[in-house]
C-alpha cells in the first residue's frame, strides 16, 4: 500500500493538467501573517482601511497603514521552500498553474510563471481615474499619499478591497483551470474567503483529485478532499517534489 506522498505523486505524474490553489498558510511560512485568526492582521488594524469607499473618501489615511502593512513589512518578505518547489514542479510540466489568494507577489518572485491573482497582487500601484498602473518599486512611499502622474489622483493598491469585485480576468482564467484540472492541491487555504473557495469545490464538482495541504484541517477537509498531506507547505513541497522526481 503506497504512503500518502507516493500517492499525490502518482496523481500528479498521471494528470495532464494540475492547478495549484494557494492561501495564506503559504505565505505565512515567509513570515507574513495572516488576516484572520489569533495572530491575524485583523486584530491590530481596523478592515474598514481596506474598504473601497473609505479609501476613496480617507486616502491619505488609509495609506499610512496601507505602507505599514503591505509595504514596510511584507515588502520583508521571501518566498520560502514551498514557494520554489511550485515553481519547480511548474518548470518540470508537473504544475500546469496557479491560482492564489495572495498579493504578496512571492511566488512570481519564486519564479512560477502561470499565476492567476485573485485578489491581484501589491506590487503594483494603479490610477483609478486613468488606469495607469505603476510598478510599487517606481513609486517613492515616504511621500503619501503616492499620486499618479498624469492626473495627481491617489493611487491604489492593485489588489483587491473589501467592496470591491474580483477582476475579470483573473476570475474568468480562474475557474478555466478549475474546470481543465484533473488534479488540484489546495495549499494552505482554510476556504473561508469566498468566491475564492469556489475555485477548489468547482475543481471537485468537475471530478478533480483534491490534494491538500494544511497543518490543520480546514472547511475543505471533510467536504472536497481527497488526499490530506498533514504538515507546512515549506515542508511537504519539497518532498511531493522529490517524489514526483524519483518516479
Amino acid at each position: 500500500m503506497k504512503d500518502n506522498l507516493s500517492l499525490a505523486a502518482e496523481k500528479i505524474s498521471n494528470s495532464s493538467f494540475t492547478l495549484a490553489f494557494t492561501g495564506a498558510g503559504i505565505s505565512v511560512e515567509s513570515g507574513i501573517p495572516p488576516f484572520r485568526g489569533e495572530t491575524g492582521l485583523w486584530n491590530k488594524y481596523d478592515p474598514d482601511i481596506l474598504e473601497i469607499n473609505y479609501f476613496y473618501n480617507h486616502g491619505e489615511e488609509s495609506w499610512g497603514v496601507i505602507r505599514d502593512i503591505f509595504y514596510d513589512f511584507f515588502g520583508l518578505a521571501s518566498p520560502n521552500p514551498g514557494h520554489y518547489a511550485l515553481a519547480k514542479m511548474e518548470e518540470l510540466g508537473y504544475l500546469h498553474a496557479i491560482v492564489t489568494q495572495n498579493i504578496d507577489n512571492l511566488h512570481q518572485m519564486a519564479g512560477s510563471k502561470n499565476i492567476a491573482e485573485f485578489h491581484g497582487n501589491s506590487s503594483r500601484l494603479i490610477c483609478p481615474e486613468c488606469h495607469t498602473v505603476y510598478p510599487v518599486t517606481a513609486v517613492d512611499l515616504s511621500i503619501l499619499p503616492p499620486r499618479c502622474h498624469n492626473d495627481q489622483q491617489i493611487l491604489k493598491p492593485d489588489f483587491v478591497f473589501f467592496g470591491e469585485g474580483i477582476p475579470a480576468e483573473a476570475w474568468d482564467r480562474s475557474f478555466d483551470y478549475a474546470d481543465r484540472c484533473q488534479v488540484c492541491l489546495v495549499i494552505g487555504s482554510t476556504g473561508e474567503v469566498v468566491p475564492a473557495s469556489y475555485v477548489p469545490q468547482k475543481a471537485s464538482q468537475k471530478g478533480a483529485f483534491i490534494i491538500e495541504i494544511n497543518p490543520e484541517e480546514s472547511q475543505f477537509t471533510r467536504s472536497i478532499t481527497n488526499l490530506h498531506l498533514r504538515g507546512k507547505a515549506g515542508e511537504i513541497l519539497p518532498k511531493l517534489l522529490e517524489k514526483l522526481v524519483e518516479n
